[in-house]
């Protein structure tokens, strides 16, 4: 069996688009679990929606922080402090749980909103050409598509009551 030659070697490989969208399969369920699950699934699945969603905002700062490694010298100062911040915020997303308070709907909307603005990053990197081919077509519906389904999870804690 042949593989089609990709005219742009250093694009990014469809693989990474499938294991991406297929990243965003946690969340639904998560999200399925919430609305449809019944009381006795719904903490699992808020936890798992937060958690998810924090491990994935905090894997995309790795990757800014990578992009920027690969080149030092050409990176913007910036980068390297916007690299650290999903990190710092999914832990104070969390602390609000950890201490018993109003949780998990506001958090799971902060981050929510947290990861659909990570794509302006991602502009921003692809713009100071940072970054591989086909980036932000992979970058945007991600982003989008993780933070509006964690948003949904944050709204519908309401649901939920």
């Amino acid at each position: 069996m042949s593989r089609r030659e990709d005219p742009d070697p250093a694009a990014l490989p469809r693989l990474a688009f499938g294991l991406g969208y297929a990243g965003l399969m946690p969340q639904i369920a998560a999200l399925g679990l919430i609305l449809a699950g019944g009381p006795e699934w719904r903490f699992m699945a808020f936890s798992a929606a937060f958690a998810y969603a924090a491990l994935i905002y905090s894997f995309l700062g790795g990757v800014w922080w990578g992009l920027s490694a690969r080149s030092p010298a050409d990176a913007p100062r910036w980068i390297w402090i916007v690299s650290v911040l999903p990190s710092l915020i999914a832990l104070a997303c969390a602390w609000p749980w950890a201490v018993g308070g109003d949780w998990p709907g506001p958090s799971l909307v902060v981050l929510g909103i947290a990861i659909m603005s990570s794509i302006l990053v991602d502009l921003a990197l692809s713009r100071a050409g940072m970054t591989p081919a086909r980036w932000l077509s992979l970058r945007l519906p991600l982003s989008l598509g993780l933070g509006g389904l964690t948003l949904a999870a944050g709204f519908a804690t309401t649901l939920a009551g």
